[in-house]
């Protein structure tokens, strides 16, 4: 699809103003790749439940520049297309070993595209982890779903930034033809990340929490509200399905369990969220890698059956 002139220009202002640098990262033992940009350390301001300042202190990651895509995803969920090939020093990858997603019970994409560049869709948080923990093993670098502070703070690239006009920067409900699109079509915010409002909503770390500011308390470092059950997680960004007023970089919207009603399973999948098509994601990999025991530690509390 061919970009609006306005796209190019704001897309160099961008990288001209900001200069964040980056890193292409092909998949071991495939032709695909995806690109992470580096995201300074600073300070996210949430408001209180008495209207005033909460200052986040946020440690410098990377996270990636587009949504994760089906042609990433299919590396994974398929096991024809993944193989032994990895750069995983501290482990034995084998492809076979891996637990894949199930078969879905119907198209969750509902027909608007797979290849080629779209964003996956309709997997559960636990899943969106699991992938995570599978790109780990692949290439032996941490990554996991951001924070919602991280998500937050990355949206507003460091200075509450919020588009003049949202169709430059964004798919919704007014232009987006009730259909995503493929990542990178709009211009990216001032940190060079594209579709972080708009086209599809990205499940962060964070269990949802009405009272969000109580949650992670005064002077927060890097706050994590760690979930203690399966539902509900918190969904940022807007959707080609959502009004102007939800495609924001603070608008928070809760997982529900009637995304998966439709499933027939008993208990219902792990997996996949059968009327989810509105929800993906993107992964951040920390400046300071943990180790192996981090790692491992880490995925057993953040995913929970």
């Amino acid at each position: 699809m061919r970009k609006n002139s306005l796209v190019l220009p704001l897309l160099f202002l961008a990288i001209l103003l900001q200069g964040q640098d980056t890193e292409q990262i092909t998949i071991p033992g495939s032709e695909i790749s995806f690109q992470l940009v580096h995201l300074p350390a600073g300070q996210l301001q949430v408001e209180g439940e008495d209207g005033q300042p909460i200052p986040i202190q946020l440690d410098a990651f990377w996270m990636g520049a587009h949504e994760v895509t089906y042609d990433e995803f299919a590396l994974f969920q398929q096991r024809q297309y993944d193989s032994d090939v990895s750069n995983w020093q501290e482990g034995e990858y084998r492809a076979d070993a891996v637990s894949r997603p199930t078969p879905q019970y119907l198209d969750y994409t509902y027909g608007m595209g797979t290849t080629g560049g779209f964003p996956a869709v309709s997997m559960t948080q636990q899943a969106a982890l699991r992938y995570c923990y599978w790109l780990y093993q692949k290439t032996g670098q941490f990554f996991r779903l951001p924070t919602e502070a991280e998500w937050a703070y990355a949206c507003q690239a460091g200075q509450n930034w919020a588009p003049e006009k949202l169709v430059d920067y964004a798919w919704f409900y007014d232009n987006g033809y009730e259909a995503y699109h493929k990542t990178g079509e709009k211009a990216p915010n001032p940190w060079g990340l594209y579709d972080m409002l708009g086209n599809v909503a990205e499940w962060t770390l964070d269990e949802y929490r009405k009272d969000y500011p109580a949650a992670i308390g005064q002077d927060a470092i890097n706050p994590w509200v760690k979930p203690a059950k399966r539902h509900s997680r918190t969904v940022m960004g807007g959707s080609y399905d959502s009004p102007e007023k939800e495609c924001n970089c603070t608008y928070r919207q809760k997982s529900q369990p009637r995304w998966q009603a439709r499933d027939p399973q008993i208990p219902k999948s792990i997996w996949w969220n059968t009327d989810s098509p509105f929800v993906g994601f993107r992964f951040v990999r920390p400046e300071q890698q943990p180790s192996t025991a981090e790692v491992d530690a880490f995925f057993q509390e953040a995913i929970r059956d």
